[in-house]
């Protein structure tokens, strides 16, 4: 069972996360909904929130795709849905250790018509 089940949308899509019970996961609920400015990284959307963490026990730097992370660093939700430029195999490769708040429901992929400097909607499910 999920804590919270988020909207992201974007121009040409959307999708639901469920999210974990995590400190993080909570400050990002408190803190919506949202707008934000999307950036893209290889496979990986990612764009600023107004949410501060530090990292978390169970942060990792290589997760599956459709992993919904916290970038602690550069206070952003991290996106990855495939390969990203320091990816070493299949699977994405964050820029740093992330906070992991969730899964995406569905296919992450539809993550790849998000272009940067699209405007990113959060909104509770």
């Amino acid at each position: 069972m999920s804590y919270a089940r988020i909207r992201i949308a974007w121009p040409k899509g959307s999708l639901v996360a469920a999210l974990d019970d995590t400190p993080t996961a909570r400050a990002l609920v408190a803190a919506l909904p949202l707008d934000s400015r999307a950036q893209t990284w290889g496979e990986e959307v990612y764009f600023e929130i107004p949410v501060k963490s530090a990292l978390e026990r169970g942060a990792k730097q290589v997760v599956p795709a459709g992993t919904v992370c916290f970038w602690a660093e550069g206070g952003s939700l991290a996106l990855p849905f495939g390969r990203t430029p320091i990816s070493d195999g299949k699977e994405p490769k964050l820029v740093s250790p992330c906070n992991i708040l969730g899964r995406i429901d569905g296919d992450a992929r539809e993550f790849a018509s998000v272009r940067s400097g699209d405007t990113i909607s959060l909104s509770m499910e």
